[in-house]
């Protein structure tokens, strides 16, 4: 996550994030058919994008105020990733 989102535009004040992970078929095993724990999938981006999008505001990934987050399984391995959405918030 990291490198994909090195070059985007930093944010440094309170915003609302919302997260969908598209999963491979892998990541949904018959003893986890709802994939993997989405606190963990959070835990890890919210780590990446303080060194890339957060890294300017204050108390970094604690600028996101409110969060939306959701796991969903695609077929293709090309599909595969996360896609992001950031939105100011008025505090």
């Amino acid at each position: 996550m990291v490198e994909q989102t090195r070059h985007l535009p930093t944010v440094t004040e309170a915003c609302f994030l919302k997260l969908t992970f598209l999963l491979p078929s892998d990541k949904f095993p018959r003893d986890f058919p709802y994939g993997p724990d989405l606190d963990n999938l959070l835990k890890r981006t919210l780590d990446a994008l303080q060194k890339t999008i957060f890294r300017e505001a204050k108390g970094r990934d604690s600028c996101v105020v409110a969060l939306f987050a959701m796991k969903t399984r695609v077929e293709d391995l090309a599909e595969a990733g996360a896609h992001l959405e950031i939105l100011p918030v008025s505090l």
